[in-house]
C-alpha cells in the first residue's frame, strides 16, 4: 500500500486534535484584560500542546515522505501513535486547570511518554518494513533525540509529584529540542 491514505487520515486526526484543544479553552468571566489572568494556565498548556502536536505532525510528514509503502502493521503502529496523541486535549485541559497540581502534570507527561514510545514503535516498524539499508533507516540512525525525550519524560513524571513546575520545564525542554525540524531525512532524500 502507498502512504497516501495513511497520511491523509493522520493529517485529519492532527487537525481534529488541535481543534478540540482550542475548543476546551473557555472564555473567562468578565470583560477586562484582568479577567484573562484566570485563563493563563489553560493558555500556556494549550500553547505547549499545540507545539507538541505540531512537532509530531511535522516529523510524521518527514517520516512518511521517506517511506514508499506501508503494511498492516504500520497502519496499526500509526493508529497507536494517534491514540496517544488524541488524549492530548484531555491532558491539556486537566493540566490547564491547575498547572501546579501533581496528578494532571504527571498525566500530561504520561501521555507524552506513551506518544513518544508509539512514535518510536512506528519508526521501527517502518525501518523493519523498508530494510536496514533504506534511506529511511539510514536517516533515522540511532534516534538519540527520541531516546533522550523518552528518558526526560520518564524522569519528569515522578518529579511532577515533588515539584510540578520542574516537570513542566522538562516538557518544555523536550519541545524545544524538537522545534528545529530534524534535517536527517530531508538531507538523505536530496542526496
Amino acid at each position: 500500500m502507498t502512504t497516501g491514505r495513511l497520511e491523509a487520515f493522520s493529517d485529519g486526526v492532527f487537525a481534529v486534535i488541535i481543534t478540540i484543544m482550542v475548543l476546551n479553552m473557555k472564555v473567562p468571566d468578565g470583560t477586562t484584560f484582568t479577567a484573562l489572568q484566570s485563563v493563563i494556565p489553560v493558555f500556556l498548556s494549550y500553547v505547549l500542546s499545540f507545539v507538541y502536536i505540531g512537532i509530531y505532525w511535522n516529523n510524521h510528514h518527514h517520516l512518511f515522505h521517506a517511506a514508499q509503502h506501508v503494511n498492516g502493521g504500520i497502519l496499526w503502529a500509526n493508529l497507536h501513535l494517534l491514540f496517544w496523541l488524541s488524549l492530548a486535549p484531555f491532558a491539556t485541559a486537566w493540566m490547564g486547570k491547575d498547572i501546579n497540581a501533581s496528578a494532571p502534570v504527571a498525566l500530561y507527561g504520561a501521555v507524552l511518554l506513551f506518544a513518544g514510545g508509539a512514535y518510536f514503535i512506528l519508526t521501527k516498524s517502518l525501518v523493519h518494513h523498508h530494510g536496514k539499508e533504506s534511506t529511511l533507516a539510514v536517516s533515522i540512525g540511532r534516534d538519540r533525540k527520541g531516546i533522550a525525550s523518552v528518558i526526560v519524560y520518564t524522569a519528569a513524571i515522578p518529579m511532577a509529584f515533588l515539584r510540578p513546575w520542574i516537570a513542566c520545564c522538562c516538557y518544555v525542554l523536550v519541545a524545544v529540542m524538537w522545534l528545529y525540524p530534524d534535517p536527517r531525512i530531508e538531507k538523505r532524500i536530496h542526496e
